[in-house]
């Protein structure tokens, strides 16, 4: 089936395209314009609509062990619990795979990454991701805390033999790459230590937190895995030390690519009479002179949401915040994790200060090839919340009305009053469609050229960006329409992308003999398998750098 869509302003950067034309699809993919004669079998005019590809979001926690124990700790958000109130942030989700998948697509996102999915859970990870409709998935594969790597860096052992382990693991767990969070923290959390800087040391290892990120960092690059080291840093949300943190781990890049999650948590400072003050304007200008580093925010938006996550020393340490007043705490092989609610309060200090310093980061670093949109779902806020943020960024006035809403000592704290840019719809483009495309290594989306995934997002523009791009005019998933007027209209399936770096079959056959040692268990049981899935071809191998 030829698809033609025509008169549209076509805004693909990767591409270099910002202009009225057209675009074809056919068999699932982007086309040249037919040279043949051929008629196309459905036309739509686009006149007057922005034409984009299909967003990406690289960051935002879709399915996993985490996500079901939040559901379990939170019932009175769920669709079915009959009690729960009207209308509340959560209930924007529904929190079902089925209505992540619907929700995504209603945006113009078709591609959605999973960032922490734990080696031992990932067959149920993926079946999790198999249920939900419409946009492509992809995972990354946590390491950092767990016991086989720790000891092969404390023994000295050969760079070549780690970069196995981490193909194996990579390979086996079916991620698209490898996510280290707080390195080493949970592992001394078991010890009792309850503060983790990035220079200090794992009890009974005696690594560090910088040479376990190096060590990963050189085994992902080395292995040509095209996503850079997904970083979540030391010290998440301690002011003064999350920034510390921070620019430790920025420094350490040295040159080699490297990704920071969700930045935003770390720009705070102790200035002021609370000890909470913003630093973002700091962390900007360290990422605006590091070219190999790039960032994610973790944007905080106001309104009840949960957070959850494997860095089981920050989650510990925040069940005073919970609100409701109710956590989990859980410990377990390699990074644990928990789940603690959160409420952010326009009229708190602290929340309205966290907010704007996510939309000062935003705004002050200058290329936006390096900062991703994220809300770090759920954490700082669910990604429904994605088209206010888009309208906060494109338009001076709407945060000025968001501004004046604060209380006025967060207004004196925040250089956010003072930042004139808006942004525009071909660096929107470029922050959720090219650069993250190419940040994956996913040469096949993110853009409109002859040959990419016929994934399009066609936008009705309009002074409302919030309204704009939370119900897109039409979406197509691999040439079909799966959106019309911001309503699903045709409920597809998505794959998986994944990347197989290949490890030495000695690597299998000594995981094979540690995996019975410790879990009375072969290492295959920990491997997912095409046939477990239940889809007909439900992975997509994307390919590492040669």
């Amino acid at each position: 089936m030829l698809t033609h869509l025509k008169n549209g302003h076509v805004v693909d950067p990767a591409n270099d395209r910002d202009a009225v034309g057209d675009l074809y699809l056919a068999d699932g993919v982007v086309v040249d314009a037919p040279t043949d004669g051929r008629r196309p079998d459905e036309t739509i005019d686009c006149k007057g609509l922005i034409v984009m590809a299909g967003a990406i979001d690289i960051h935002s926690h879709i399915a996993s062990g985490h996500v079901n124990t939040a559901r379990l700790l939170l019932p009175e958000y769920h669709r079915a619990f009959q009690s729960r109130p009207g209308a509340t942030g959560l209930s924007k989700v529904g929190w079902t795979t089925e209505e992540t998948g619907l929700r995504y697509a209603e945006m113009g996102f078709t591609t959605v990454v999973e960032p922490a999915m734990a080696p031992s859970s990932a067959l149920h990870s993926h079946l999790e991701l198999a249920d939900i409709p419409i946009i492509d998935k992809a995972t990354l594969v946590v390491l950092g805390n767990d016991d086989f790597l720790m000891a092969m860096i404390r023994d000295g052992e050969s760079e070549s033999a780690i970069a196995d382990y981490v193909a194996w693991t990579v390979s086996a767990s079916r991620a698209l790459g490898v996510k280290c969070i707080n390195a080493g923290g949970s592992a001394a959390f078991k010890e009792n230590v309850r503060k983790f800087d990035f220079d200090d040391i794992v009890p009974d290892y005696g690594v560090s937190s910088r040479k376990i990120v190096k060590t990963l960092q050189g085994a992902v690059n080395g292995l040509g895995i095209p996503h850079p080291l997904h970083v979540h840093c030391n010290n998440l949300g301690v002011p003064g030390d999350s920034a510390s943190s921070a620019e430790a781990t920025i420094g350490a890049a040295e040159g080699l690519p490297m990704h920071l999650a969700h930045i935003q948590f770390y720009g705070y400072g102790t200035e002021g009479k609370r000890g909470f003050s913003s630093v973002g304007q700091r962390l900007a200008d360290l990422v605006n002179r590091t070219p190999e580093v790039t960032v994610d925010i973790g944007q905080v938006m106001f309104g009840q949401t949960v957070t959850i996550s494997s860095d089981e020393m920050r989650q510990f340490a925040g069940r005073p915040q919970a609100s409701p007043g109710k956590t989990i705490i859980f410990d377990h092989e390699a990074n644990g994790g928990g789940v603690v609610p959160m409420e952010y309060k326009q009229k708190s200090f602290f929340n309205a200060l966290q907010w704007a310093i996510g939309l000062e980061l935003f705004l002050l670093i200058e290329d936006p090839s390096q900062v991703f949109f994220t809300t770090d779902h759920p954490n700082g806020a669910p990604f429904t919340s994605y088209p206010d943020i888009f309208a906060l960024l494109m338009d001076r006035g709407v945060r000025q009305l968001w501004l004046d809403a604060l209380p006025k000592s967060v207004v004196r704290m925040t250089s956010l009053p003072e930042i004139t840019r808006e942004y525009t719809l071909r660096e929107i483009a470029t922050m959720t469609r090219a650069a993250p495309a190419r940040l994956l290594g996913t040469s096949d989306r993110g853009h409109l050229g002859a040959g990419a995934v016929g994934d399009v997002a066609i936008y009705r523009p309009g002074h409302d960006k919030a309204e704009m791009f939370g119900r897109a005019a039409y979406v197509f998933k691999d040439g079909t329409l799966v959106v019309k007027d911001g309503t699903v209209v045709n409920r597809t399936k998505g794959r998986t992308l994944t990347v197989r770096p290949e490890a030495d079959k000695a690597m299998a056959r000594r995981l094979d003999r540690y995996f019975d040692e410790r879990f009375g268990l072969p290492s295959r049981w920990f491997e997912v398998p095409d046939f477990a899935i239940g889809q007909e071809d439900p992975f997509k191998v994307m390919p590492c750098r040669t």
